[in-house]
């Protein structure tokens, strides 16, 4: 078994780790020299990384057949205000990357794509009470929300055209020892509280990160992916994977300080903070996938902070 991952991210590397413990080949697939950043996550595990475009399909195809890979796991996009910035850039990766991922999966025959959607894919101009379940409104008019539905739409279309299995993860903010080239502005918060709280430096949050939030842990990410590899047929094809709860800036900053008790942080003040104060409902990952978060919110915040403590020592 071998799985391509396209992206060398957070939530990439996240799975890796239950794959290769399954025996399981990975293969990451990025143009970004992260090479230090999967070997950091995953040790001295065996990996190929290939430097190449998920624009490219001759790229795509020549890597499948190389490796013999049979499932594929797409995390390429940029995020949020990198989508927009500019616009056309970020069309022309999130959704030409993943026409290319299609069209390679279809012309050799890979047996699973688990795609990596987001909350964001929801428009919340529409949806003012919760819990959100994966068959509401979707589409926000943001640049990066659209690019994520347009990605769902077309991996939909061409797993019905081609006979491949599709699952589709819509994460909640996902936090955890990461690089956040693509743009995640909720990672690299939580990121920079703790990296202050471990080293004594300012925390400098800008104010619209202040914002209450839905955050999923990225080890309790890599199961739910891991589990979507494996599992059998499966009834549905898209799935909330999160925190059923909201979580405030206030109770994000405290959790952290219960671990590591000198955070000291500066709010830059700026645009107002969206908030997006509803909960999520996985109760179909939970009867489905059988997946539910193995670590609370507390848990998770100690446990990132052991593995970024164990960076900065790594780092020297």
């Amino acid at each position: 078994m071998t799985t391509l991952i396209t992206g060398a991210g957070l939530v990439g590397t996240s799975f890796a780790q239950h794959a290769i413990r399954r025996g399981e080949r990975v293969v990451f697939l990025d143009p970004i020299p992260h090479i230090d950043y999967v070997a950091s996550q995953l040790g001295t595990e065996d990996f190929v990384y290939e430097n190449e475009d998920v624009r490219s399909l001759a790229g795509l195809v020549k890597i499948i057949k190389d490796h013999d890979v049979d499932s594929v796991l797409h995390t390429a996009s940029v995020i949020g205000k990198k989508a927009a910035n500019p616009i056309h850039f970020g069309y022309d990766l999130n959704i030409g990357g993943t026409m290319a991922v299609a069209n390679a999966v279809r012309l050799t025959g890979v047996r699973r794509l688990v795609h990596i959607s987001t909350f964001g894919a929801y428009d919340w101009r529409k949806i003012k009470t919760g819990p959100v379940i994966e068959d509401n409104h979707l589409g926000s008019g943001a640049p990066y929300s659209n690019s994520k539905v347009a990605q769902e739409k077309i991996l939909e279309a061409y797993a019905i055209n081609s006979g491949f299995e599709l699952v589709m993860l819509r994460l909640a903010n996902a936090f955890g020892v990461g690089h956040f080239w693509g743009g995640s502005g909720g990672g690299q918060k939580v990121q920079d509280l703790v990296r202050a709280g471990l080293t004594g430096e300012v925390a400098k949050i800008p104010e619209e990160q202040t914002m209450d939030f839905v955050y999923v842990y990225a080890k309790d990410v890599g199961h739910a992916i891991d589990l979507a590899m494996t599992q059998g047929t499966l009834s549905e094809t898209i799935f909330n994977i999160g925190y059923e709860k909201v979580h405030s800036f206030e109770e994000l900053v405290s959790g952290i300080k219960s671990f590591l008790p000198d955070l000291t942080l500066e709010i830059i003040p700026g645009k107002a903070p969206e908030n997006r104060a509803i909960p999520l409902d996985c109760s179909r990952a939970k009867e489905i996938l059988g997946w539910a978060p193995k670590y609370k919110f507390e848990d998770a915040i100690k446990d990132y902070a052991k593995d970024y403590r164990k960076r900065l020592s790594n780092n020297g």
